[in-house]
Parts: C-alpha cells; sequence; structure tokens
C-alpha cells in the first residue's frame, strides 16, 4: 500500500513500511510539513500489526537528507512570522520519538547526511551508511550550533572526534562516520540491493529488531579508509583546549609532519566559521556531557531561540544558501569580540520548566 503526503511517500508492503524524503532537487531537505506528514504516519504504525519495520530513505540519488529548510524557517523569521519557532518545536519532538519508537527504525544515510538528517538517523535501531555517504553537522558554517540531539550523539564519539566536528562541521565519509559512532554498518552496493528483500525477511520473524542487526552485520562490507583513526591524536591534542583561540593556536603549532596538513586545513575551517558559533558550541558540547535526550533537546531549542534573536544564523543561511556569495558578515566579527556575557545568552532559561515547548520529552 503507497501514499503520499507532499514531499514524502510512504510504502507498506509485507511487514515493512518504507518512507521516503523525497526532495531531490533540495537534497531531500526537511519542510514542517514533512515533519506533520511522516509523524501523522508513525502514530499510525505504532500499534498497527501490520507494520513491524519502519526505514528511512532518500530520492534521487545524491543524499538521504541535506538538513533541515534552513531558508524557509530564516524567511519564516525575517518575515515576523511564528513558523521558525513552531519548527524547531516539532522537529525536536519528532526526533525525540525516532529514538524511543516500540517498532526498529532502519535510516539509510545514503549520500549527503547532513543537519537534520542526522536528526532522524542517530535514533534508528540501525544506521546503514554506503561508501557515497558524506556525513557532517556543518551548522558553526551557518551561524547556529549543531542542533536535532547533537549535544547527546557527538559527546559519544571518542575523546575529542565529537567536539572537533562539532566545531569545524568537517564532511565525513563511511568509514569514519563508523569511527565516530555515527553510524553502524556499511553495506556495498550488492548488500544494498539486498535491503528490501532482508527486512521483510526480519519483519516476517518473531524478533525483527534483532534479525536486522545480524543480517547488517552478516553484510556489511569494510568502507574505503577515513582520517579520524590516524588524526585521532592530533584531535585529542588540540580539542581538549579550554577555548577556541586555544584550539587554533595549537593547531597552528602542530608538531607531528603528518598532521599538519590537517591541522592547517582544519584552522582554516575553523577561522571561517561564525565566531559567535563557535564559542557557543564549545560551552553547548562541554556542558551537554552526560545529559539525557530530553534536557539537551529542551536546551537546544532554547539555544535556537537565541541564535535567530541574537545570533548569526540569518546572515549565515545568506551567505552559504541564499546569496551563496560565502562571504557572511559575523558580528562580532572576531572571537576576541564575543564576550563570556553574548554565550552565557545563548543559555538562559528562556521558559520556566512548566512552559517549555518540549516540557513533555
Amino acid at each position: 500500500m503507497a501514499s503520499a503526503q507532499g514531499d514524502v511517500l510512504a510504502d507498506v508492503r509485507d511487514g515493512v513500511a518504507t518512507v521516503t524524503l523525497n526532495r531531490p532537487a533540495s537534497l531531500n531537505a526537511l519542510t514542517l510539513s514533512m515533519f506533520h506528514a511522516i509523524d501523522a504516519w508513525l502514530r499510525s504504525w505504532r500499534d498497527s500489526p501490520e507494520v513491524r519495520v519502519i526505514a528511512f530513505k532518500g530520492a534521487g540519488g545524491k543524499a538521504f537528507c541535506a538538513g533541515g529548510d534552513v531558508r524557509q524557517v530564516r524567511e519564516s523569521h525575517l518575515a515576523g512570522e511564528p513558523v521558525w519557532k513552531t519548527y524547531f518545536v516539532h522537529e525536536y519532538a519528532f526526533d525525540h520519538g525516532i529514538y524511543s519508537y516500540p517498532k526498529p527504525i532502519v535510516a539509510l544515510m545514503d549520500g549527503i547526511t547532513m543537519g537534520g538528517g542526522m536528526g532522524i538517523a542517530q535514533g534508528a535501531a540501525l544506521r546503514i551508511v554506503t561508501p557515497r555517504s558524506r556525513v557532517a553537522m556543518p551548522e558553526t558554517a551557518i551561524g547556529l550550533f549543531p542542533d536535532v540531539g547533537a549535544t547527546v550523539f557527538l559527546n559519544r564519539a571518542p575523546g575529542q572526534v565529537g567536539l572537533y566536528l562539532a566545531l569545524s562541521g568537517a564532511t565525513i565519509g563511511a568509514a569514519d562516520a563508523l569511527y565516530a559512532g555515527l553510524a553502524d554498518a556499511c553495506l556495498g552496493d550488492e548488500a544494498l540491493a539486498q535491503l528490501d528483500g532482508a527486512l521483510r525477511t526480519a519483519a516476517s520473524g518473531p524478533d525483527p529488531r534483532t534479525a536486522i542487526s545480524r543480517w547488517a552485520a552478516s553484510a556489511a562490507s569494510e568502507p574505503p579508509p577515513g582520517e579520524l583513526a590516524g588524526m585521532r591524536q592530533a584531535i585529542d591534542r588540540h580539542f581538549a583546549r579550554d577555548s577556541v583561540e586555544a584550539i587554533i593556536n595549537s593547531l597552528e603549532h602542530e608538531p607531528e609532519p603528518a598532521a599538519r596538513e590537517w591541522a592547517a586545513r582544519t584552522r582554516e575551517l575553523l577561522l571561517r566559521r561564525s565566531p559567535t558559533s563557535l564559542k557557543v558550541t564549545l560551552r553547548q558540547l562541554h556542558e551537554g556531557r552526560g545529559l539525557a535526550l530530553g534536557d539537551a533537546l529542551r536546551r537546544e531549542l532554547g539555544m535556537v531561540r537565541a541564535a535567530f534573536d541574537i545570533g548569526d544564523v540569518a546572515e549565515g543561511v545568506r551567505a552559504v544558501l541564499v546569496d551563496k556569495d560565502h562571504r557572511p558578515r559575523w558580528q562580532p566579527a572576531t572571537l576576541a569580540q564575543v564576550t563570556p556575557e553574548r554565550v552565557a545568552a545563548f543559555f538562559q532559561p528562556w521558559w520556566t520548566p512548566g512552559e517549555h515547548p518540549l516540557r513533555h520529552l
């Protein structure tokens, strides 16, 4: 049984419900209406005996999901409309529901998987990458911070890898996604061709969750080599510093010849990011260690509010996604000008616990 709701498709067959994000021209960027449609399907499938497994895929062959449609959100904000606020409340609640969904969810992170796409994928029971996967949390490049629960899932990465990915927004492939704990298995084209059949077989058995995990482990292949493992000592050395300025200075003086090209490239990435976002993200990851997912999402929602009210996100989206001149005019323009008070404003309690829009998580 197939159905469509705007930019998402659903197909239920032999116990497997497949949700396809269907905005290939926009790399399957998520809109508010897409969250509404998928959420309605997930509620209907929760107690349905006809659905035992859910799979998320992206249309078009280039991306699972490049993130939220932040251009649309920015337009709403500039117009003084409340849609941008509603968007993040629904997105974060939706992502939280993926983690706690009672039936196994599989996310096929084939191609570009960033931002909001990671918000969906990281809560799945099985996170599949492929040799084509390009995974990132690039929010500091648009004046935001890694959200959708990144406070939790990036902090689970080994050593300082999560902080490196959060601050730099570096894009990684399948091997590095596995190393960072952001994926469970890499499937080549032959295994991918067998995926639908394997899910249907699992759905027909007594324990679909275990069956899916066992099949993925048996079908997984070794992805092309990444760089995180080889750079791990350098990552831990530099990103253990207690300030963004100290991290950048440390990168400039990388002692190991084999790591100097990586260090120079990483330093250049950081220098292009929003200074405010870098300092906010450093505090976010440091203070977020050990937070439960609901608490992290509640905190991130307040940070989003600050990012739109006093931060750089409108300018960052303009520079990267609207005008595409890649010349953002960050305010303030330098790390030295970002005061502790400015950073603290992102973490103020915007709501009382009883009034918080995500109090039910």
